[in-house]
């Protein structure tokens, strides 16, 4: 078990990256040089050990507190609670919210009013009608309502986020039903209090930021598997689930759910931000992944938006609306998903490349040939070193092309990937690895998937901007070419990765909030890459959403009428703007309104 983590105090003040390599680990604060390093073993009970760490559990993708340190860690193969000799440690971490970095538009769509700037003192003690909250007790039991001021701290920051805090919210609620949202959103309804969708926490653009204060609604509790039909390869789930969790449960019954987003990712936040993942290159997206939701809009209202047909030619498509509104137009309670068989016969294949011009060629000409591709990521040189420094790898240090080839027979396979090889030479490929068996094909994508962790924890004093850019296939070569070539001129370390199948790519661009000429060029390196894509007919957002850090590139990708049609769905929907306000849309067209009536 080894990989790297990222853990949040509870105050979201301070990150730190745990290191699991074998039997020892080494804890290091973000803020600093301190290490804490112990030993432990493995037991039929797990990981256990007398030091820092107390808890670990394969395999699940939940949130452990531990009462004395209030330190919370949510990772897809582990769970870690972290003992109370941590917060001694954590005591002097801090990481500075005033000197993070924002873009223009994101900055008026969070700044609070001068009325709310006026009520900041009632902010930290839950400024909220007396009644409004014994309303919200008898709704969902008190042990579900929480006022606390770190649970509430940490609700309002993103754990992989760099934008800035303004407010927090007022109070955190865990429904367990769709009747008990639909009762929550009513009374938020007659109050005017505005309402932010939470679920793994694992958005990277600002989704659960609080900038108009309000309620935090925890979808954790609404976790369950309603029903399965392998026959019909179809799932009703609650939001709250998470896909590790869903696919742990269907292990065993030859199917599974595809998609695969950051370890962490609920149900209900996939379908809000139109996530995929790598796998996206032969399952497409969370949009060809759900029949149907159910969903309570801002008035409280329930709506159930399709049935478990495969096609439908009825009515307006409300799935479609509601996949990819960030929690904007209604909140998202159950879904019923659309399973795959799992393929009976899958190998990776890795291949190293002179650079990512070749490589992103490479991946596309393998498409072409028809390969039977179920994953297909490049990872430039920066970024494999980063890698090998963090889990003791020992990889060619290239530019490199990870693929997944499936098939239906060993036969097949290896026929699939001879083909692999010999269109990847033609570009220049070469190194090539191919996986031994299943669990060393496990071991290749364990790195890739860490990859982000990897990059934080290399650089454990600075915030990571990610890019998500995303263009046709054959006009991926040369953007991310010319993005490697900016990278190269700038002073910031920005490793990449892309899921090269689909166009889409990710810089992790890594600067010190506290100076301001780095956040200035890490913008400029970020609008570059942005800017590159529009004007090569792609899009702004893969996969990460609009959240509040992609506001201003909207009209640039849409254009004004679509701009303004999307405003007045919101405007019908939620008048109020009660429903995650500041994100996806600009004050302008959507502004806010007097709260806590």
């Amino acid at each position: 078990m080894r990989g790297w983590m990222r853990i949040g105090r509870r105050d979201a003040a301070s990150i730190w990256t745990l290191y699991a390599s074998g039997c020892c680990r080494r804890l290091t604060s973000s803020h600093g040089s301190r290490f804490m390093s112990f030993t432990e073993k493995k037991g039929p009970q797990g990981w256990t050990g007398t030091g820092t760490l107390c808890r670990c559990e394969s395999h699940r993708s939940r949130q452990l507190r531990h009462p004395a340190s209030s330190i919370l860690l949510s990772h897809g193969h582990c769970i870690l609670a972290i003992a109370a000799g941590l917060a001694v440690v954590a005591q002097n971490g801090g990481v500075s919210n005033e000197s993070r970095g924002r873009d223009t538009l994101c900055e008026a769509s969070l700044e609070a009013s001068p009325e709310q700037q006026s009520r900041d003192a009632g902010v930290n003690q839950g400024d909220l009608p007396y009644d409004f909250v014994v309303a919200l007790r008898d709704i969902v039991g008190p042990e579900y309502v929480s006022q606390d001021s770190e649970e509430r701290a940490l609700h309002g920051k993103p754990w992989s986020s760099y934008h800035k805090i303004t407010q927090i919210p007022d109070v955190i609620v865990q429904p367990a039903s769709t009747e008990q949202v639909s009762r929550i959103m009513r009374l938020c309804w007659l109050y005017r209090i505005p309402v932010v969708p939470y679920g793994g926490a694992t958005s990277l653009e600002g989704h659960t930021l609080a900038p108009s204060r309000g309620l935090s609604l925890d979808m954790n509790r609404m976790n369950r598997i309603l029903r399965v039909s392998i026959e019909d390869l179809d799932a009703t789930v609650e939001a709250g689930l998470g896909y590790l969790d869903l696919n742990e449960a269907l292990r065993d019954q030859g199917a599974h759910f595809p998609l695969d987003p950051g370890p962490g990712a609920s149900i209900g936040g996939m379908c809000a931000c139109r996530c995929s993942g790598s796998t996206a290159v032969k399952y497409g997206t969370m949009r060809d992944s759900v029949l149907s939701v159910t969903a309570v809009l801002a008035d409280g209202t329930v709506l159930k938006t399709g049935s478990r047909a495969r096609k439908s030619a009825a009515g307006y498509d409300l799935t479609r609306l509601l996949i990819g509104s960030e929690g904007t137009l209604g909140i998202v309670t159950e879904v019923t998903l659309r399973l795959r068989r799992k393929p009976k016969r899958s190998a990776a294949i890795r291949v190293c490349f002179p650079s990512v011009r070749e490589a992103a060629a490479a991946a596309s000409a393998t498409l072409q040939a028809g390969v039977e591709v179920g994953r297909c990521e490049l990872m430039d040189d920066h970024m494999v070193r980063i890698m090998n420094e963090m889990n003791g790898l020992r990889d060619t240090e290239a530019t490199t092309l990870l693929y997944e080839v499936v098939g239906i027979s060993d036969v097949d396979v290896e026929g699939q990937m001879s083909l692999v090889e010999h269109v990847a030479r033609k570009h220049g490929g070469y190194g090539i690895l191919h996986s031994k068996d299943e669990a060393d094909a496990v071991d290749m994508w364990r790195a890739r998937k860490e990859a982000l962790w990897a990059a934080q924890a290399a650089y454990p004093d600075r915030e990571v901007m990610i890019t998500d850019v995303c263009v046709p296939l054959s006009k991926l070569p040369d953007l991310i070419g010319q993005s490697k070539d900016k990278i190269r001129a700038s002073s910031l370390p920005s490793p990449l990765v892309a899921h090269a199948g689909d166009g889409n790519f990710h810089a992790f661009i890594i600067f010190r909030p506290d100076r301001p000429e780095e956040v200035e060029e890490a913008k400029g390196l970020s609008a570059f890459m942005v800017k590159s894509a529009l004007a090569l007919d792609g899009t702004c957002t893969g996969e990460h959403g609009i959240g509040v850090g992609k506001i201003k590139y909207l009209e640039k990708e849409f254009g004004t009428g679509a701009l303004q049609t999307m405003a007045a769905i919101k405007r019908a929907l939620d008048p109020y703007n009660l429903l995650n306000p500041g994100k996806v849309l600009p004050q302008s067209l959507v502004p806010a309104q007097e709260y806590f009536r």
